[in-house]
């Protein structure tokens, strides 16, 4: 749908319309921005800016990926290899299956969550009853823009105009949704290898006895390991600048959200824009957790490789194989870690850091009021 995946029909037709229609909500929030910059409704401005920063958000991932296509497509063909290579093994085709079913969920449920959000956020501005000839009153859209390209003047034409607007919104959302559960399915795909690679590991000492076996074996150790720190370097090249920007957007619409809810308490219209404020909230942490949740799952995965390489009964071979095992165990130390910007790697750690921060802030806000 965004012109993303390879080899798909019209894929410079899609590359267009999400580029077009992206430019147009960001202008009409642009338009609503400098119209109302004087306004004394500061729930109002920061609304609009958060949801500005989102799409601006989803056009530069769309777009990173667009300009990283053949790095995209070389990541999905090694993972076609390595499920060619699992048809072989029952046992390796057990633990593939295992992560596309996980991956499955996962996407199913980022998908869900996204739609459910988006509905709660817009649907009430679509069920409500307004008075489209009273020029008195600036009509409400689904987010918080100017739409000079369209006449409203009847009830149908309004009602249209915030249908699609919702559309819109959840197929935006679904964008957000579905590349930040792509990192986390890659990274599931690595796990897979790993445990895979541990296997193989475990499997080790019982061809001690025989020279060829061994040396077969060993092959194989080495060239499924040196796949998989080749396949982590792609999905870190690929996601390494999309991390930095969710992260620096996140930090200031968590800040923007956190200021959102504090301002509205008091108000008479204080539940709905909570609610609508707290929905945003929530997925912005979600997004936040999944980069930092696959950080953390492959630091873990990588280290049980060098624990699982010196859990063998290593001093049973002879000297010239356990000397190969050795340099097994020492590339295992240099972990492969997810970095956000190559500035700092990504990590639960990290995910508390900002949950701190954001915390803090609120403290401070309340404090204040």
């Amino acid at each position: 749908m965004f012109g993303i995946w390879p080899d798909i029909s019209c894929v410079m037709l899609c590359r267009i319309f999400w580029t077009i229609t992206i430019a147009i909500v960001l202008l009409c929030h642009y338009l609503y921005f400098m119209t109302h910059y004087h306004s004394d409704d500061v729930f109002n401005l920061m609304d609009c800016f958060s949801s500005f920063l989102g799409f601006l958000k989803l056009m530069i991932k769309i777009g990173f990926f667009w300009s990283h296509q053949r790095l995209f497509d070389e990541i999905l063909m090694m993972m076609a290899e390595d499920w060619n290579d699992c048809a072989k093994s029952d046992v390796e085709m057990h633990e593939a299956v295992n992560k596309a079913k996980t991956s499955n969920r996962i996407a199913n449920a980022v998908m869900t969550l996204h739609t459910v959000v988006v509905l709660l956020y817009g649907i009430t501005i679509v069920l409500a009853n307004v008075d489209v000839t009273d020029n008195m009153i600036e009509l409400p859209h689904i987010y918080k823009a100017v739409v000079p390209f369209i006449s409203i003047n009847t009830q149908r034409t309004y009602k249209i105009v915030l249908i699609v607007e919702l559309i819109h919104l959840v197929m935006c959302s679904w964008g957000l949704g579905i590349l930040n559960a792509l990192l986390l399915i890659l990274i599931l795909h690595v796990g897979g290898q790993m445990n895979i690679l541990r296997c193989w590991l475990a499997e080790l000492i019982s061809k001690a006895n025989k020279e060829k076996s061994i040396i077969i074996m060993m092959e194989k150790i080495i060239r499924k390991h040196q796949k998989i720190i080749y396949f982590t370097k792609n999905i870190e090249s690929l996601y390494t600048f999309i991390a930095f920007i969710q992260f620096t957007s996140n930090t200031v619409m968590i800040c923007l959200l956190g200021f959102l809810i504090v301002t509205a308490l008091g108000n008479p219209d204080a539940t709905e824009k909570i609610m609508r404020a707290i929905s945003y909230y929530s997925v912005t942490n979600i997004e936040a957790f999944i980069f930092c949740y696959a950080g953390e799952y492959l630091i873990n995965q990588s280290k049980a490789i060098g624990l699982a390489a010196y859990n063998t009964a290593w001093y049973e071979l002879d000297p010239k194989h356990s000397r190969i095992l050795l340099f097994v165990i020492l590339r295992a130390q240099k972990q492969l870690t997810l970095t956000v910007g190559k500035m700092t790697d990504l990590s639960l750690q990290c995910f508390a850091s900002i949950m701190n921060s954001a915390g803090s802030y609120l403290s401070v806000l309340l404090a204040m009021q």
